[in-house]
């Protein structure tokens, strides 16, 4: 394991300048731009997409634009020394301002069913990133969240007690990875005297999940997923569940890990083409699994035989990938970025 985040460490430390460079230069991107917007008259659509998102309007569409936005404020807390800071809190500065906020927070309420749950986790991740960080820019653009942060919140809490079943494809309505995204968030309103986000994630996880047994993840992947079905769930239930059911509930849920299998899950996915917006998704699913990889090993015991196999996989999913952020198309740049940056932060 100490291998795994010696590497993490010495990777962000050579990608983070120009990981920031890509995610700054995402966010003011205003076309190519992918808007769904339901039209209730005629006429009832925007001629441009900083008309209905004044803050998140570049980066291809309204979720990555947020990402982008963790992106920076992510790499700002955790690697300053090595970024053109100040450039970075002037586009900050630029874009997270009050009324900008306010009418994000306006158009969510209106607009917010086609981001379920994946824009909705991503926004509340940036909120925690914002409000856990002592820095007075990251003090003032957290109260200037707060409006869009209350309106994601309350979608949430309405929508989880009614969602009968969870989606478990490795796209952007996977239940589990909206949720895992959403519930730092959760808790630290939790600590603050509101529970209601976070018994309600807890509820959903446990009703979905609780039980599973035997997951297909040989069946992983998918031809367009950017998620991995299987790691979504056990990253999730390995930060709700107590250290000690954790483990139990992985021995039920993938039993074949300690043999490496399923094999296709420890295996990078092939990307053949990089401009099939689809098939590019699959430069995320290794990232995923990095990520996801790391997160299990992280909440497994110190003496549990998986640790090592995990904590390989991840690094050879990551090896994969990190080198294939920046350069290529805008297929991939548009978002990638986010996946490199959760893993190796």
């Amino acid at each position: 394991m100490w291998q795994e985040g010696r590497r993490r460490a010495e990777w962000l430390d050579g990608y983070a300048a120009e990981y920031a460079r890509v995610a700054n230069t995402n966010i003011h991107r205003e076309f190519p731009n992918s808007i769904t917007s339901l039209m209730r008259e005629p006429g009832d659509a925007p001629d441009r997409p900083s008309r209905i998102h004044p803050v998140f309007f570049g980066s291809f569409d309204w979720h990555s634009c947020v990402e982008m936005h963790w992106v920076l404020v992510r790499l700002l807390r955790s690697t300053p020394g090595g970024l053109p800071s100040d450039a970075i809190r002037s586009s900050l500065d630029a874009l997270l301002t009050e009324p900008a906020l306010a009418g994000e927070a306006a158009t969510f309420r209106v607009r917010s069913a086609h981001t379920r749950p994946y824009g909705w986790g991503w926004a509340l991740a940036l909120a925690h990133e914002l409000g856990t960080w002592a820095d007075p820019d990251g003090r003032r653009w957290s109260a200037y969240f707060a409006p869009l942060a209350e309106a994601v919140v309350e979608a949430f809490v309405e929508w989880l007690p009614k969602a009968t079943y969870p989606v478990r494809h490795g796209l952007h309505g996977n239940s589990a990875f909206g949720m895992a995204r959403a519930l730092p968030y959760a808790r630290a309103r939790a600590a603050d005297g509101e529970p209601a986000l976070l018994e309600a994630i807890a509820g959903a996880a446990q009703r979905w999940f609780g039980t599973d047994a035997g997951y297909p993840a040989a069946w992983e992947p998918s031809g367009t997923d950017f998620l991995s079905p299987a790691l979504t769930e056990a990253e999730l239930m390995a930060d709700l569940l107590a250290e000690a059911d954790f483990p139990m509930w992985l021995d039920r849920f993938l039993p074949g890990l300690a043999a490496g299998e399923p094999a296709t899950l420890f295996s990078p996915a092939v990307v053949s083409d990089d401009s099939d917006g689809m098939i590019a998704h699959l430069h995320g699913l290794n990232l995923h699994r990095a990520w996801g990889w790391r997160r299990i090993a992280e909440s497994l015991p110190e003496a549990d035989p998986r640790l090592d196999l995990l904590a390989e996989a991840a690094a050879r999913h990551a090896e994969a990938e990190l080198g294939n952020v920046s350069g290529g198309d805008y297929a991939v740049e548009h978002w990638l970025v986010a996946y490199a940056v959760l893993y190796l932060s």
